[in-house]
């Protein structure tokens, strides 16, 4: 009995060692547990551009990146990685398929992938932009529609009545789907010239009387390379797209503004809020929580940061910012759209008034 009794406490004994020992191990962290300032000292972060250098991508980009390290927790370093192709395709698939899911990549989105996605406009685009951790937008500046001060068309509703030969750059473009909404839904009847390498390429084009004017072009670009058409009258805007008036032009017509009907007005108001998405900024699917809260704790921090907007002053690089959760609701909220008001949208961005230029 003895002998019984004492196995039997050396039993519970043992049972309540190991309990004990694995309430401790499941209380203590991880060995390999690191705080976000421990996991980002010391590591070389990349900022992934989808554009050629220059240009408002670029410009936009490297200026985040010289300023958003400063407020990242064990301040890292950061490089711009240009990779061009495909209107930004090439970049998000880079992103969400070969970069590393940590925290260390982050991109500027080009803003039509979300509507892409939704619409299956191009085959070759295989990011899901929803999956991405979307950390905040630098500028949600409107799209313009504008003409050489030469140019017949003085005003939008001319451009209902005259066909108006504007420039464009690649096919599938926001600077053709854009115009060609145009035409479907308000009646303009602007001949879309596609083909220009880059947006510059279509001003030169304007200036020398290839074309009258730019199909598609942000404000904020405008303002920041072209100041000089501003202040010297050179070019009259007949249209901008967003989600209100930019506040330096309270006389051009916004496009969300001109429906005539509930179904167009539904469509338009699709296509301003894919404008809004403007300059977004990423980082890939999959990055810790922790992380994503950081990142969008040093965009927001970088946005107020003198220096930033000193230099942001100096390159007349306009800044509005949106925070990583207002943007992600966007996001998602054009990449889910309906099917029935996707069709809709497809149909009334179809090229129908687009020619390629010869070279």
């Amino acid at each position: 009995m003895l002998i019984c009794g004492a196995k039997h406490i050396l039993s519970l004994v043992s049972l309540g060692a190991a309990i004990f020992t694995t309430a401790s191990l499941s209380a203590a962290p991880p060995a390999s547990a690191q705080s976000v300032e421990q996991f980002y000292k010391g590591k070389q972060m990349r900022f992934i551009i989808r554009s050629a250098v220059g240009g408002g991508y670029d410009l936009y980009s490297r200026l985040l990146t010289r300023h958003i390290v400063k407020h990242i927790p064990g301040s890292p370093q950061m490089i711009p990685v240009n990779m061009p192709g495909g209107g930004g395709i090439v970049a998000a698939n880079y992103v969400a398929e070969v970069a590393p899911k940590d925290g260390t990549v982050l991109t500027m989105v080009g803003l039509a992938l979300p509507m892409d996605q939704a619409l299956g406009l191009n085959l070759s685009l295989k990011a899901d932009m929803r999956t991405f951790n979307w950390i905040g937008n630098l500028s949600n500046s409107n799209q313009l529609t504008y003409v050489w001060h030469t140019s017949q068309t003085k005003s939008l509703e001319v451009a209902k009545q005259r066909e108006t030969a504007i420039g464009a750059t690649g096919s599938g473009d926001i600077s053709i789907w854009l115009p060609e909404i145009y035409n479907s839904i308000l009646g303009t009847k602007f001949k879309i010239i596609f083909g220009y390498p880059g947006v510059a390429d279509v001003r030169l084009a304007m200036e020398r009387g290839e074309v009258e004017g730019v199909a598609s072009n942000p404000w904020a670009s405008t303002l920041s390379t072209q100041s000089h058409y501003i202040d010297n009258n050179q070019v009259r805007f007949l249209i901008q797209a967003g989600l209100a008036k930019e506040k330096a032009l309270p006389d051009v017509p916004l496009l969300r503004e001109l429906a005539t009907n509930a179904r167009d007005q539904e469509v338009l108001d699709y296509v301003s809020k894919v404008v809004a998405i403007g300059r977004p900024v990423a980082t890939t699917p999959g990055v810790p929580a922790d992380r994503v809260a950081a990142l969008r704790r040093a965009f927001d921090a970088t946005l107020t940061d003198a220096e930033f907007m000193s230099e942001a002053e100096k390159l007349k690089a306009e800044v509005v910012p949106m925070s990583g959760a207002q943007l992600q609701s966007i996001v998602e909220e054009v990449a889910n759209a309906s099917p029935d008001l996707a069709a809709r949208v497809k149909m009334a961005m179809q090229p129908k008034s687009a020619h390629e230029i010869r070279r």
